[in-house]
């Protein structure tokens, strides 16, 4: 080397007060001088340079925002809560391809049998299965980090509900609109969802996340296919008779739901998956 970073500007860089062009000459040189970058370690504060690293390793390990997480935080939702539904295992882009399918299929089954109740009976149950997956321990690999956020785990619960629900009916929405010569008949799917859906989460407090909407989903397979015996036409459960009962399902089972609203900060019997009772 000809010549090296002057004492005083050695000191200037280190206290960030090093103007161009000499900030940087100075850049370039202390690149390739190991003596000046000796002197230079040695003009800077150590406890400044170690709090830097340490930003430094804070910001390269921090988890970067996905697009979803960004769209949320630019349209309102606060920091944690849209980090939280970004996390929803059902609003991931494998889930969401899945459900796209099935409907897709479904909706070209229908098309070859000219007969709705294919995808009448499936409709209602993609949103609870939705739900189901969205919250729970063995469900959802976030369980732990949405029981210690400071959030109620009701209030969670119902975020993450409606996000699920509004995608999963949109979804079921846009296949409707693939069926139009079945008119009204083809959006009789609505009720009995959102009744499946209220029902599944009001059991879940006292059946478990896994065992609640299992069970309901057993239950309308098993009601359709009685109904199926003995009816001609239309199913039961899609007459106007049908559709009211659903509703009335629906508006009870959400009323039972925000009774038991508190359950759902208990910790899962036995503790956490993996871990101990305590």
């Amino acid at each position: 080397m000809t010549w090296h970073v002057a004492e005083d500007d050695i000191r200037a860089y280190a206290t960030g007060e090093l103007a161009p062009p000499l900030l940087w000459s100075a850049d370039t040189h202390l690149a390739g001088c190991g003596e000046c970058r000796s002197r230079l370690r040695a003009a800077v504060d150590p406890v400044a340079l170690d709090a830097g690293w340490e930003r430094l390793d804070a910001e390269l390990d921090a988890p970067r925002p996905g697009l979803f997480e960004r769209l949320l935080v630019r349209l309102g939702v606060a920091d944690h809560t849209a980090r939280l539904l970004s996390a929803t295992p059902v609003l991931r882009r494998s889930w969401l391809l899945a459900v796209m399918s099935l409907l897709v299929i479904t909706v070209l089954a229908v098309h070859t049998v000219d007969r709705p109740a294919l995808f009448l009976a499936l409709a209602p149950l993609l949103p609870l299965a939705g739900v189901a997956l969205s919250y729970g321990p063995g469900l959802d690999p976030t369980f732990e980090m949405a029981v210690v956020a400071p959030m109620h785990g009701f209030r969670l619960l119902m975020i993450r509900t409606v996000a699920v629900l509004t995608t999963g009916l949109a979804f079921n929405g846009l296949a409707t609109l693939a069926l139009p010569g079945y008119g009204l008949l083809a959006l009789t799917w609505l009720l009995p969802a959102l009744a499946l859906t209220a029902t599944g989460l009001a059991l879940t407090p006292r059946l478990g996340p896994v065992l609640a909407p299992a069970l309901v989903a057993g239950s309308w397979v098993t009601l359709l296919v009685v109904a199926e015996q003995y009816s001609r036409e239309t199913l039961a459960p899609f007459t106007v008779y049908g559709q009211s009962a659903a509703a009335a399902v629906a508006v009870l089972a959400g009323l039972l739901l925000h009774q038991s609203r508190d359950r759902f900060d208990a910790r899962p019997l036995g503790g956490f998956p993996g871990g101990g009772a305590e």
